[in-house]
């Protein structure tokens, strides 16, 4: 199409000095009033015609100037982008189960359906239908994780760094918490566990040493001043070798001994024993109220498979406590999460898990995946590699660590071009890139999905 030539003119460089009237771009209003933009709407029309006019400058200030066509197709190209949502759906082909830039855990479509409810109509959010009196909207999702997790009570929040400062605003401000060495992690986002320990007004002291922190070292590091042990988990980095630390149980019966709390952040808010998909065995929230901990925070948007939430579990007197402190309704979650969340753990609650896309794509057979990935590479229509590999777990879950896959490699001229044209075509395709092709892994696709990648893949005219 004639708007390529545009595009292989641009350059980092303006145009300097003027134009003579043979090179002079057209005027805004008249490219915006071109046929081929008469089905946008006027924001459309008038920001496409800048950027197209943009466009000619800089081609023109390389040689030949583009023709009127050429950039009324450039603009029609520039308003089609910009019509399109903001945030777009993508494919997801990357072999990242867990993937933060894309939102990280996939819903249910039962859930999926429930928030498109939610969000067109009024929810009894906060009112007691029966009574007609106010209501809790912690209520809800309280009900199901009782039943799905267990604990005296709980509390959401709008994450899992939130629910680990509520916790210790509510319960430790002004007074020490003790965090290992090894375990100052920064949860991504360049924020660090001693800096949301820091912020929540607690006093933090150091434990023990890096790769070796014992019991004695939290026995030692106690005051009258400490009011809360911090357990927080190693989930987005390993430590192997030379290492010790005490069991969650033995710190537990510290904290008991010492009258003080024990929190223990396990993060990925794994709920089910992934062994049985061939993944690694992560701890569990359950083995972690098992062990005794008065608190144990984690996320709803990973290993659990719902919306963003930070969820806290444990002592029901604790649980109030941090409830009613300002922290708290600072980080209020919304009525789609409530519904989300709530939604997601009926599965787990009426035994249909598997329904969750994270469960799903763990479980997903490795010959279930190699037939998808056959069908893909078989309309590739180039150089396609099949092998076998991992699909990460993502999300800050078990760095490295993930399940048997099957993907496709394909071979291009320019490999970075053609991962950019997949990612930004119709639909969008996400992949990642290594030694020298494009892989796409099917493991994390669903079948239609499967099919819209062999649609893409065909209708390409040229590889790059």
């Amino acid at each position: 199409m004639l708007i390529w030539r545009i595009e292989a003119k641009l350059s980092n460089e303006t145009l300097g000095g003027h134009l003579d009237a043979s090179r002079r771009p057209p005027q805004v209003d008249s490219v915006k009033r071109s046929e081929l933009l008469a089905a946008f709407p006027e924001a459309v029309r008038t920001e496409a015609a800048r950027r197209a006019i943009d466009d000619y400058r800089r081609a023109a200030s390389q040689g030949p100037p583009p023709s009127r066509e050429e950039v009324e197709w450039a603009a029609r190209a520039h308003a089609e982008r910009l019509a399109r949502p903001r945030v777009r759906t993508v494919l997801n082909a990357s072999g990242v189960i867990l993937h933060t830039g894309l939102g990280r855990a996939r819903l249910a479509p039962s859930v999926a359906k429930a928030l498109a409810g939610a969000a067109e109509g009024h929810l009894a959010l906060e009112i007691d239908l029966t009574t007609g009196s106010r209501g809790d909207r912690q209520e809800v999702m309280r009900e199901m994780i009782s039943k799905v997790v267990g604990g005296e009570s709980s509390f959401v929040v709008n994450n899992c760094a939130a629910a680990v400062y509520c916790a210790l605003s509510a319960l430790g401000s002004g007074k020490e918490v003790l965090l290992s060495r090894g375990e100052m992690v920064e949860i991504g986002g360049s924020f660090r566990m001693p800096e949301v320990i820091e912020a929540s007004g607690c006093r933090l002291v150091e434990v023990g040493c890096t790769n070796k922190t014992r019991l004695a070292d939290y026995e030692r590091a106690m005051s009258h001043e400490t009011a809360v042990i911090v357990r927080c988990h190693r989930s987005n980095f390993k430590m192997t070798g030379f290492v010790e630390s005490p069991s969650s149980q033995e710190l537990a019966e510290l904290a008991r001994s010492r009258g003080i709390v024990f929190l223990e952040d396990v993060g990925s808010g794994c709920l089910v024993d992934t062994s049985q998909f061939g993944a690694p065995k992560w701890y569990r929230v359950q083995d972690a109220l098992a062990a005794g901990a008065h608190i144990v925070t984690f996320s709803g948007d990973k290993l659990l498979g719902g919306p963003q939430a930070g969820l806290l579990v444990g002592d029901g007197t604790l649980i109030d406590r941090i409830a009613r402190h300002p922290s708290a309704r600072a980080s209020r979650v919304d009525k789609l999460t409530v519904v989300a969340l709530s939604e997601t753990l009926r599965l787990y609650w009426t035994g249909r898990s598997l329904e969750i896309p994270t469960l799903a794509y763990l479980a997903r057979s490795l010959e279930a995946v190699r037939g998808y990935a056959e069908r893909i590479a078989s309309a590739a229509g180039v150089e396609a590699a099949v092998e076998e590999g991992i699909t990460e777990i993502g999300g800050g879950c078990g760095e490295g660590e993930g399940v048997a896959t099957v993907r496709v490699g394909l071979a291009s001229r320019d490999p970075i071009a053609l991962a950019k044209s997949l990612r930004q075509g119709e639909p969008s395709v996400l992949t990642r890139i290594e030694r020298g092709r494009v892989w796409i892994d099917p493991r994390t696709l669903e079948p239609e999905e499967v099919e819209a990648v062999v649609g893409v893949l065909k209708s390409k005219e040229e590889w790059e």
